[in-house]
């Protein structure tokens, strides 16, 4: 069976990574991808509290060709589908190492990979046994202001924060008046003027 020639001609310039559509990530390209998302949030240009600014990824693609000359890689969909499995499987881990029934997770930073006795975690089986060098490095860029299940507080746990501080202050309101023994009832006609 023969090709058609324009498919032989497009398969002739793309990268032996590259099969159809998908793109397969060879390690050498996340570990550039990594150092050029840490490089890019250092510089603070295109920093948004835990997220980049419009932009930040023709910057990347940019960073990227100069470490990796021949790559061929797109802004889109390549680098932000790769940011967004890397960022989706930090948080997966991160979630298990930090979160709230942590107890059966814990981290071998030798090895970078999660140790746990029994795959509790739905998502974890996949992290079990497979490296996450990156993890420290994403995490230096995400965890900040991360809400985990540990310290997240609901609706009604600020509401009931609230409450609490609206009485400690009005009890305090009520010995500030008291305070110089005053009267709480004073009116300008009883007083001495």
């Amino acid at each position: 069976m023969s090709l058609d020639p324009i498919e032989v001609e497009l398969e002739k310039g793309l990268p032996s990574n590259v099969i159809g559509t998908k793109r397969k990530w060879v390690p050498e390209e996340d570990a550039a991808l990594v150092a050029c998302i840490v490089n890019l949030y250092n510089v603070g240009t295109y920093n948004i509290d835990t997220k980049f600014k419009v932009g930040y990824l023709n910057e990347l693609k940019i960073m990227l060709e100069q470490v990796l000359p021949h790559s061929m890689l797109k802004a889109k969909p390549n680098l932000e589908s790769r940011i967004k499995t890397l960022k989706r499987d930090w948080a997966i881990v991160y979630d298990m190492l930090s979160g709230k029934d942590n107890s059966d997770f814990g981290w071998d930073e030798h090895r970078q990979m999660v140790v746990t006795k029994d795959v509790s975690h739905k998502v974890a089986g996949q992290f079990r046994h497979h490296s996450f060098s990156y993890y420290d490095q994403l995490t230096s860029i995400y965890a900040k202001d991360r809400a985990i299940e540990k310290y997240a507080q609901t609706a009604t746990d600020i509401i009931k924060e609230i409450n609490v501080e609206d009485i400690a202050t009005a009890n305090n309101l009520k010995e500030g008046n008291n305070y110089h023994e005053c009267e709480n009832d004073v009116s300008l006609d009883e007083m001495d003027v």
